[in-house]
């Protein structure tokens, strides 16, 4: 069964980028243009990680990295945030609020396959840490 990745950003390019990139590497994908519009469509989905842009109109990647933590059938999914902020105060920000990685764009197309094969979890083991809390 193949892996289901959101990516989220506001720029179509950046993120038919991503998509392309990890649809070649095997792993299907669902977009989403900002953080509310991602809440919108996780309802119903199994998704095993979100790669997600920082600064996005309606909602930035911070609030949909809170409101998914608040999930409690999403709250393990690991987020990867993709975004050109490299300020420690931003990166810590992201860090606190749950994101397992982050990445500057530009991107390495091997280095973002590489991030999200280690951090991607099986649906089924989302399921069972949910379950066993």
């Amino acid at each position: 069964m193949k892996k289901t990745i959101m990516v989220v950003d506001d720029s179509a390019v950046m993120r038919q980028a991503v998509a392309f990139t990890l649809r070649n590497a095997g792993y299907d994908i669902l977009e989403a243009v900002d953080g509310a519009d991602a809440l919108n469509k996780l309802s119903g989905q199994k998704v095993n990680l979100i790669v997600c842009d920082l600064n996005m109109p309606r909602m930035d990647g911070i609030g949909l990295l809170t409101a998914v933590r608040a999930m409690p059938e999403f709250r393990f999914i690991p987020v990867i945030m993709l975004t050109t902020e490299s300020q420690e105060v931003k990166m810590t920000a992201g860090k606190l609020a749950g994101a397992k990685a982050w990445m500057i764009k530009p991107f390495k197309p091997e280095r973002i396959v590489e991030t999200v094969s280690k951090l991607c979890l099986p649906v089924l083991g989302v399921l069972n840490r949910k379950e066993s809390l």
